[in-house]
C-alpha cells in the first residue's frame, strides 16, 4: 500500500529500457550485472595517448537507426540516441498505446548531467577550420539537454508535462522523482522520466582528469571502479540511459498493466557546502533519505535493500556514514548494491539505470553484487554484497544519487504487496 500521505494518487512503474555498457536492452544489462561482469575497457572514442586516463564505459554495438529514421539520426547528438532508445523499449514494454485521447496526459522528463559536450566539441572544430558555413543548422536543438525530452516527446506524440532536470550525477533520479511529483498532483497519468549521457569525449576526459576524480587503473580497467575499497582511486566515466514509465496506479490497474514496482517517497536536498565535495558529516545526504523515507510513510526497518551512489571515489565512506546515521542498528542488515562497479558511472544517466536495477531487484527477488571489493575500506563497514548475486525478498528499497554542487535525491520504491 502507499504510504500514510500518499492518498491521493499512487505512482507506478509500468515499463523499463536502457542502454549502458552492459547491453543494449534491460534484459542483457540485468544479466550482466548478476554475473558480476564488468562493461569498462579502453576508451576507443578518440585517441587516449597522453592522456592520465584511457579506460570508460562505452556503449558497444549501438545502432540508433534500429529507433529512429535515419534522417534524424544528424539532428541528435548521441545522448539523445541513447534516450530515445531508452524511451522506446520503456513504452513497448509498458504496452501503452499513446492516442489523440490521452496523449495530452503522457509527458516526458529526462535530462542529462552534460548533454551535448562532443556535439559542441565536434562543431567547434568545423568552424574553426572551415568557418560558419561548416556549423549545422541542427547544432543547437542537437546538444541542449532539454531536446532529450523534446526529442521523445515529437517521436511518441506526447503532448503532456515536457522538461528535465539538469543535476549533474542525481539527474536521473530527480527526474525520476519531479516527474512522480507531477503526476501525483495531476498533471498527468503517465510520464517517461530518467536520464542519459554520452560524453565519452577528449574534453571531458582531460577535465575529469584535471580534477582528479576519474581511476587511472588503466593497465587493470574490469577492476578500476572499485566502491568501498581501500585502494579505490577515483570513478570510472561511462554512458548510456535509462528511462521509466510511471503510471498512475488506478489506470494501470484498469489497463491490466504489467508493474513493476511503486514510488513511495522522494526526497531532494543541497549540501550548501562545497562544489564537489560532501560535508564530513554527509548531513544533506542524511536529510535527503530521511525525506524520502519520511514521505514514504513507512518504517525505515522495511527497507533492506539500497542502490548506493558508490562511485568509487572518497565520498564512498560519507555515504556509508549517512546510511548509519539514517538506519542506525538497522543499516548492517542491508544489501547496499554498489552497480557502478559493472557500470562505471553514467553521470547523468545514473539514476536512471539505477534506479531500474532498484526496481528489477523487487520483482526479481535477487540484488546484484559489489565487484572488486578486494580490500575492504575499514570505514565502509557495511554489507556490500560482495559475494555475488543475492537472492532475497525485497518489500521496500532506496535509491541514492549525489552530485556536483552538492545536490541529491533520494528515492523509495516498494512492491505492491508491501505491508
Amino acid at each position: 500500500m502507499a504510504g500514510a500521505n500518499q492518498a491521493a494518487r499512487r505512482v507506478v512503474v509500468t515499463g523499463v529500457g536502457m542502454v549502458t555498457p552492459l547491453g543494449n536492452n534491460a534484459q542483457d544489462t540485468w544479466a550482466s550485472l548478476l554475473a558480476g561482469r564488468s562493461g569498462i575497457g579502453p576508451i576507443t572514442r578518440f585517441d587516449t595517448t597522453g592522456y592520465p586516463v584511457r579506460i570508460g564505459g562505452e556503449v558497444k554495438g549501438f545502432d540508433p537507426a534500429q529507433w529512429m529514421d535515419k534522417k534524424d539520426i544528424k539532428k541528435m547528438d548521441t545522448f539523445i540516441h541513447y534516450a530515445l532508445a531508452a524511451a522506446r523499449m520503456a513504452l513497448a514494454d509498458s504496452r501503452l498505446e499513446i492516442t489523440d485521447a490521452n496523449r495530452n496526459m503522457v509527458g516526458v522528463y529526462v535530462g542529462s548531467g552534460i548533454g551535448g559536450l562532443p556535439g559542441i566539441e565536434f562543431y567547434h572544430q568545423a568552424l574553426t577550420e572551415g568557418g560558419p558555413r561548416k556549423v549545422s543548422p541542427f547544432f543547437i536543438p542537437m546538444v541542449i539537454i532539454n531536446l532529450a525530452s523534446g526529442q521523445i516527446a515529437i517521436h511518441i506524440g506526447a503532448a503532456g508535462p515536457n522538461s528535465c532536470a539538469v543535476s549533474a550525477c542525481a539527474t536521473g533520479t530527480h527526474c525520476i522523482g519531479d516527474a512522480y511529483h507531477i503526476i501525483r498532483r495531476g498533471d498527468a497519468d503517465v510520464m517517461l522520466a530518467g536520464g542519459a549521457e554520452s560524453a565519452m569525449s577528449d574534453l571531458t576526459v582531460a577535465g575529469f582528469a584535471a580534477a582528479r576524480t576519474l581511476s587511472s587503473r588503466n593497465d587493470d580497467p574490469e577492476k578500476a571502479s572499485r566502491p568501498f575499497d581501500r585502494d579505490r582511486d577515483g570513478f570510472v566515466l561511462a554512458e548510456g540511459a535509462g528511462v521509466v514509465v510511471l503510471e498512475e496506479y488506478e489506470q494501470a490497474r484498469a489497463r491490466g498493466a504489467s508493474i513493476y514496482g511503486e514510488i513511495l517517497g522522494y526526497g531532494l536536498t543541497g549540501d550548501a557546502y562545497h562544489i564537489t565535495s560532501p560535508p564530513d558529516d554527509a548531513g544533506g545526504a542524511v536529510r535527503c533519505m530521511e525525506m524520502a523515507i519520511r514521505n514514504a510513510g513507512i518504517p525505515k526497518e522495511q527497507i533492506t535493500h539500497i542502490n548506493a551512489h558508490a562511485t568509487s571515489t572518497f565520498a564512498d565512506k560519507l555515504e556509508t556514514l549517512a546510511i548509519k546515521r539514517v538506519f542506525g542498528e538497522h543499516a548492517g542488515r542491508i544489501a547496499i548494491s554498489g552497480t557502478k562497479s559493472m557500470t562505471g558511472h553514467l553521470l547523468g544517466g545514473a539514476g536512471g539505470v539505477e534506479a531500474i536495477f532498484t526496481l528489477l531487484a523487487l520483482r526479481e527477488g535477487v540484488v546484484p553484487p559489489t565487484i572488486n571489493i578486494e580490500n575492504p575500506d575499514p570505514e565502509c563497514d557495511l554489507d556490500y554484497v560482495r559475494e555475488g548475486a543475492r537472492p532475497m525478498r525485497v518489500m521496500a528499497a532506496l535509491k541514492n544519487s549525489f552530485g556536483f554542487g552538492g545536490t541529491n535525491a533520494s528515492l523509495v520504491i516498494g512492491t505492491m504487496d508491501l505491508p
